[in-house]
């Protein structure tokens, strides 16, 4: 912890809490510090109870992913309230824990949005890597009714799943496609250079072209 608090950059905290984050502590140094400290699972226990957020982005970098306990999963994320945590908590650990599936199908169904937009991101994953368990029109069904008006959080991962149908699932293209243009969802947001753009069809379509095979 002290280690940690040695860390804190003033600028850094002040660019993360415009993302909802409260640390300061830079990702290039913490990212170090776990190499340096290797995996330590009940370290990452302990680091993750101090409740810091720096902390428990250590933890989640220095766990052992397929260690944790559904439940203890569960509530790992329903205390998770910073996006960063949230994020790398699904993306470095849940993704890998046998628990994932069982996790997705309940987090996608609960009535807080935060802890919803956890299952999309797990559905997406299951969109490019094991799409067969996954009924993607049913998927596209949902998004259709429900992305317009979810909060921004679930908006964004569902909009992202929108994507990867449409990247991933060429019979899907079309209406994945058409369903972004009609709803409009993040036509308006900054796209920085060199980045792809978050409005779903235009996002599809630069996929897709890097995709394509050279022409000779």
């Amino acid at each position: 912890m002290a280690e940690l608090a040695a860390l804190e950059d003033p600028k850094a905290r002040a660019v993360n809490e415009k993302h909802g984050d409260d640390h300061g502590v830079n990702l290039g140094k913490l990212r170090a510090l776990a190499k340096r400290l290797k995996t330590q699972q009940e370290l990452a226990r302990e680091l993750w109870a101090t409740q810091d957020t720096a902390a428990r982005l250590l933890a989640l970098l220095v766990c052992r992913p397929k260690a944790f306990g559904r439940d203890e999963l569960d509530a790992m994320l329903r205390g998770a309230r910073t996006p960063k945590v949230q994020d790398w908590l699904v993306n470095y650990v849940v993704k890998k824990n046998p628990h994932a599936e069982e996790l997705r199908l309940v987090w996608t169904a609960d009535p807080d949005p935060v802890v919803a937009s956890a299952g999309w991101a797990l559905t997406t994953e299951g969109v490019a890597k094991k799409p067969e368990g996954l009924d993607l029109p049913g998927l596209l069904d949902v998004i259709e009714a429900e992305m317009k008006g979810a909060p921004d959080r679930l908006q964004w991962a569902m909009n992202h799943c929108l994507a990867q149908i449409g990247i991933e699932h060429p019979e899907h293209r079309a209406r994945a496609i058409d369903t972004g243009e009609r709803l409009q969802v993040l036509k308006d947001y900054p796209t920085s250079p060199g980045c792809t753009s978050s409005f779903a069809p235009d996002w599809i379509a630069e996929m897709v072209r890097r995709q394509a095979p050279p022409v000779a």
